[in-house]
């Protein structure tokens, strides 16, 4: 069974960030082969891996919906459609990546997300490592596309308001018991001293395994379009990113 590292966090706090500097830590320390999800609508993974997806699952099952009667013969439909999904994965270098896609209008994600469950189930069973991009806030949560992870990684920003809404998640998840190996906090884009969050760090009840700096290096390849792998390795995002990955990941046994 395949080992999985879950990110999720508001909007904005940094979530593919983190998952593509962790793929890329895993396929650098020979950990692979990998499976990235893109599990969030926006679908930015791929970009920031710098690879191009030709479809994702709510694609090919919209375009499913309009064929059923070409199904191959002998082949049932749930079979047809896994194997469409399974032929939508990217194959790039140590890893591949598979994308969940954006509904085409006000469509309910429930068939999509149950897919994504059952096809994550059995595509763990293939690969070391999984790591799941999750959609910015609670809703996978309350819609249990994540419904496990060894380790969950919980990512906010410098503020006590992004701390707060780091607890909410976490408490989510207790809720709806998502099991969970280990949850750490993750503070992105710090520009001083944590020390002034200490309480609300303190209040969340649970480890914060790391942070990351604000990078002027990491605004430059977002506007020239460049992926996360042109980040240098001497670059304090990827210091930090490298950090938390030694301090998290390769401490368990299995690394």
């Amino acid at each position: 069974m395949g080992y999985t590292i879950s990110i999720c966090g508001k909007g904005g706090t940094g979530k593919t960030l983190l998952a593509g500097l962790i793929v890329r830590y895993l396929v650098s320390h020979k950990k692979g082969p990998i499976l990235a999800v893109d599990a969030d609508p926006n679908s930015n993974l791929g970009e920031a891996l710098g690879v191009v997806p030709d479809a994702s699952i709510v694609s090919i099952v919209d375009e499913f919906s309009g064929e059923r009667a070409n199904l191959p013969s002998g082949m049932t439909k749930p079979a047809y459609l896994e194997y469409k999904i399974e032929e939508s994965i990217v194959e790039a270098d140590g890893f591949d990546l598979l994308v969940m896609g954006r509904p085409e209008g006000p469509g309910c994600y429930c068939y999509v997300n149950e897919l994504l469950r059952g096809i994550i189930d059995r595509l763990t069973k293939s690969y070391p490592f999984v790591v799941v991009d999750n959609e910015a806030g609670m809703e996978h949560l309350s819609r249990r596309t994540t419904r496990s992870a060894d380790t969950l990684f919980i990512i906010s920003d410098y503020s006590a308001v992004g701390l707060r809404s780091a607890k909410k998640i976490l408490e989510l998840a207790k809720e709806l018991e998502i099991k969970i190996g280990e949850p750490y906090l993750v503070i992105n884009r710090v520009t001083g001293d944590l020390e002034r969050l200490r309480d609300e760090i303190e209040n969340l009840g649970i480890r914060l395994i790391g942070s990351i700096p604000e990078d002027q290096g990491l605004a430059e390849i977002s506007i020239q379009g460049r992926s996360l792998a042109t980040l240098p390795e001497r670059s304090p995002i990827v210091k930090a990113v490298w950090t938390i990955c030694e301090s998290s990941i390769d401490k368990d046994p299995i690394g």
